[in-house]
């Protein structure tokens, strides 16, 4: 997977491609996938880096949704379930099974919940993972030591998956190529084509050299996520928002706040919604807050109320309740809802993915989570077959496995408070398309998301690396710090 390689592949393609995506997030990279693997010649083009945006910011979970069980959204529950269970056995370098224990403090909660995760077990079927149970208090105790055991009467343990967002997308990519299609980051998609009124194509810009594209596609596919709405007026100045941004925050916290291999799932706080503590790469990651905002940024802050209530929730169920100074970073995620009724709620916003096609051929698809990403490529590649004029092909993807990116070579570490090495940082950039600080440390490892400090500490070290695989010299080094400075101190609590 080389940039320079794919940029070449761009510059001598003559003939309209089959279909064009623009985006490189979840729905992005697995519609590429879904239509390369039905043999269609795809192109994606990402404006920044595979990932970058809601896709790398997620809770770190692949789940059918208990809080959609809950709200009584069985079919997205259905189809999210049945989508685990799939991409846990095509993907099961980065899928595994987790342990969630939802603990009771009231003498209902056991059995409400217990029946309720019972329900969840039933619903998926022969692609079930283990079996709930009702807990005991020592039960609950032995799974979770560090549990407020206060009051605590058992818990309920079920289970659901956990994965790497960015490390998926990553693989996803590699995924395109090895099924023949095309994927470059930084690439911008900065306008339409259009013949008789109708899409024909994109304007491309490489964001790192300047240099432009006029793309021909038999399709285009608009697969931004949240920014979905500037692509569609590039298409149709005066198109109304459909998207509602609902921004998730996560503060990462050391493992020693939840030292085993199980979670915590609260599926009730005090203004209704649900918070996970998760182990995750030798961290903890607890979270997701659910506030509306304004207008999409590629780079969302936490607010200071989403810090304040996951802080104060988390200290409810932790015997040692974290404070600020122990958090090593912080990051949020906008999900795109799409609007109905007033779209004034986003708790009443559709959680389902959506399909628009414009009257000129644009077709854009958003909303939904990484979990059902396989299916919202499905149902957006069978659109572009219709608009393009192709005949039906068979989806391949349920049984298609996800490929793995190369293994890492022993290396030298580069702080004792990461576990990365420069031969992480190597790869990263020759079989990986790393091109920025920023993208070897957010994305290709997970290191500012980890420990947001001692990313920036070794940040002039990894520029250093990629300066002498990309061929780039000092300037060019103390930029990409300087770039990657700038985000992480967003990571940072103040």
């Amino acid at each position: 997977m080389n940039r320079q390689d794919a940029v070449a592949r761009l510059r001598a393609e003559t003939s309209p491609w089959d279909f064009v995506i623009i985006g490189g997030g979840a729905t992005g990279l697995g519609a590429a996938v879904d239509a390369a693997a039905r043999g269609y010649r795809v192109l994606l083009a990402e404006q920044h880096d595979f990932a970058k945006g809601t896709s790398s910011r997620s809770t770190k979970l692949v789940h059918g949704g208990v809080r959609y069980l809950k709200q009584g959204n069985i079919s997205l529950v259905l189809e999210a379930l049945h989508e685990r269970g799939l991409l846990a056995r095509n993907a099961p370098h980065l899928v595994h099974p987790m342990a969630f224990i939802v603990p009771a403090y009231s003498w209902w909660e056991g059995p409400f919940y217990g029946i309720g995760l019972k329900i969840y077990d039933r619903m998926a079927g022969k692609l079930g993972l283990h079996p709930s149970r009702l807990l005991s208090r020592e039960e609950t105790i032995s799974h979770i030591p560090t549990i407020e055991t206060q009051g605590l009467l058992g818990g309920v343990i079920y289970y659901d998956g956990q994965f790497d967002d960015a490390r998926l997308a990553i693989d996803l990519a590699h995924t395109i190529f090895d099924r023949g299609g095309t994927a470059i980051n930084h690439m911008a998609a900065v306008g339409l084509r259009k013949e008789q009124g109708l899409v024909s194509g994109v304007l491309l810009k490489d964001t790192l050299t300047g240099e432009e594209f006029s793309i021909g596609a038999k399709a285009v596919i608009n697969a931004t996520g949240v920014f979905c709405d500037a692509v569609r007026r590039m298409d149709d100045p005066t198109a109304k928002n459909i998207v509602a941004p609902s921004q998730g925050a996560h503060l990462v916290l050391p493992k020693s706040f939840l030292p085993g291999d199980s979670a915590i799932m609260v599926p009730h706080t005090s203004d209704g919604r649900v918070l996970f503590a998760v182990p995750w790469h030798d961290r903890v990651v607890v979270g997701t807050t659910d506030i509306g905002v304004e207008s999409p940024v590629l780079e969302p802050r936490p607010m200071e109320e989403e810090i304040a209530f996951i802080l104060t929730t988390s200290a409810k169920y932790l015997q040692q309740a974290p404070q600020r100074s122990d958090v090593l970073s912080v990051f949020a995620g906008l999900r795109p809802l799409v609007k109905s009724g007033d779209g004034k709620n986003s708790a009443a916003l559709s959680r389902d993915h959506t399909i628009l096609i414009s009257d000129s051929g644009l077709i854009t698809i958003t909303g939904g989570k990484w979990t059902t990403y396989r299916k919202m490529a499905q149902d957006v590649v069978d659109q572009a077959e219709t608009v393009a004029g192709f005949d039906r092909r068979p989806c391949v993807t349920e049984d298609l496995p996800i490929v793995a990116g190369p293994t890492d070579a022993p290396g030298t570490p580069l702080s004792p408070n990461l576990p990365y090495t420069d031969a992480d940082i190597r790869n990263a950039v020759r079989d990986e398309m790393a091109q920025t600080v920023e993208d070897t440390l957010s994305r290709r490892t997970r290191a500012l998301l980890l420990d947001a400090r001692a990313s920036r500490e070794i940040a002039p070290a990894v520029a250093r690396i990629m300066a002498a695989e990309l061929g780039k010299d000092e300037t060019w080094q103390r930029d990409t710090v300087a770039e990657f400075d700038r985000v992480a101190a967003g990571y940072l609590l103040p």
